[in-house]
């Protein structure tokens, strides 16, 4: 990390050290969605007073299209930027590393991450490691991570390994501009992750309240209040929401940004991620590890939202109903998950983070496992 304090991601672990009840909130400053919002930009950028040099960091072949596009505007306003293209696989390191170089080069006075998560995973990295301020222009919804300072699990634990924790840390982005026209033409399958991360608060929060309890967490009323909020938003409009329709993008982004901001109130993941994401992440490990297929981050959570919803005494069945109504795989073979694997994830998940669930500190015997999947119609009885 620099040596000088150039960003509130920074100086807010170092007021948090001295001042153990400061409460910090770091959420995105503007919003702006709707259909050709993306079309907007400069219109936006004026309007933050935003007069230098763009660092635009895309994607693939789709996503690249579409910052071409926003660059094209730019173009017709006279903006300076620069175009960067990251991996559609899994970032590394070096990968951050290099677009920090080239943002030392142009000198840029904001960043604009267009793309999926991984896209805006790096932005948000980037951005922190320059000290700097970025937007996040979503062109799917497929997870909370479009309006949160969060990234990947995969991505924080090689960058923590390889730099240190602090290096990980990353800021909610300045404005959000998510192009509701853009966003309903991306892949079905990230709509029913996006509805599958968004019914998971209603585990994680119950898993908060438990810490709470048991471990004297602290705990937000409000945080946890507007996720639960951001899940119910979407299983009452289950039925509604559908690739290739504006309005269904409308409601999944509404509720998505709803849930980043969750975070940014409590200043953690918590109210967003407990038990069902510790599930996904070790599915994740093992795809890693040793080979296991994996799937979207919201569709294995999803699986695991109902399964730790039986263990916390929840009405999973019903979660189950309205995951299904949405068109979101319930079961390990819909999801294209080996049973084995499932099996396994539940008996490690304790174990990827220091984060207390209804799991416990000792997690799941391989036998509690099985008969969880099987009760839940996760995996199917032998």
């Amino acid at each position: 990390m620099q040596d000088t304090i150039t960003s509130w991601t920074q100086l807010a672990p170092l007021m948090k050290k001295y001042i153990d009840k400061l409460e910090f909130i770091e959420s995105p400053r503007y919003i702006f969605f709707g259909p050709k919002a993306l079309d907007k930009t400069p219109l936006i950028l004026k309007s933050l007073e935003i007069k230098g040099t763009i660092l635009i960091i895309t994607g693939g072949t789709n996503t690249s299209k579409i910052a071409e596009r926003l660059a094209d505007r730019l173009d017709d306003e006279g903006w300076k930027y620069d175009i960067q293209k990251v991996a559609t696989k899994m970032p590394k390191t070096k990968d951050i590393e290099n677009l920090v170089e080239k943002g030392k080069n142009i000198h840029p006075e904001i960043l604009i991450g267009v793309g999926g998560g991984r896209v805006l995973d790096v932005t948000k990295l980037t951005a922190a490691w320059l000290g700097l301020k970025y937007l996040s222009a979503p062109t799917s919804a497929s997870h909370d991570g479009v309006a949160s300072p969060c990234i990947n699990f995969l991505l924080s634990r090689q960058i923590e390994s390889t730099k240190g924790p602090e290096w990980a840390i990353a800021e909610a982005p300045f404005a959000i501009i998510a192009d509701t026209e853009i966003i309903k033409n991306a892949p079905p399958e990230t709509f029913k992750a996006g509805f599958g991360d968004l019914v998971s608060k209603i585990t994680a929060v119950k898993d908060w309240e438990l810490a709470s309890k048991l471990r004297a967490e602290r705990y937000s009323e409000y945080a946890a209040s507007m996720a639960i909020l951001s899940a119910k938003i979407v299983m009452d409009h289950a039925s509604e929401v559908r690739p290739g329709f504006e309005e269904s993008a409308r409601i999944v982004v509404k509720a998505l940004i709803g849930s980043g901001v969750a975070i940014s109130i409590a200043g953690s993941s918590r109210p967003a991620s407990g038990s069902e994401h510790l599930f996904s992440h070790a599915l994740d490990i093992l795809a890693e590890e040793k080979g296991y297929k994996n799937t979207h981050h919201g569709i294995q959570v999803a699986l695991g939202t109902i399964m730790m919803a039986d263990l916390q005494g929840q009405d999973w069945k019903k979660i189950r109903e309205k995951l299904v109504e949405a068109g979101v795989p319930v079961t390990a073979e819909e999801a294209g998950l080996d049973r084995e694997a499932v099996i396994e994830a539940l008996t490690i998940a304790h174990k990827v983070r220091d984060r207390f669930t209804i799991l416990g500190t000792i997690g799941l015997t391989e036998t509690a496992a099985r008969k969880l999947a099987e009760r839940t119609g996760i995996i199917s009885t032998i």
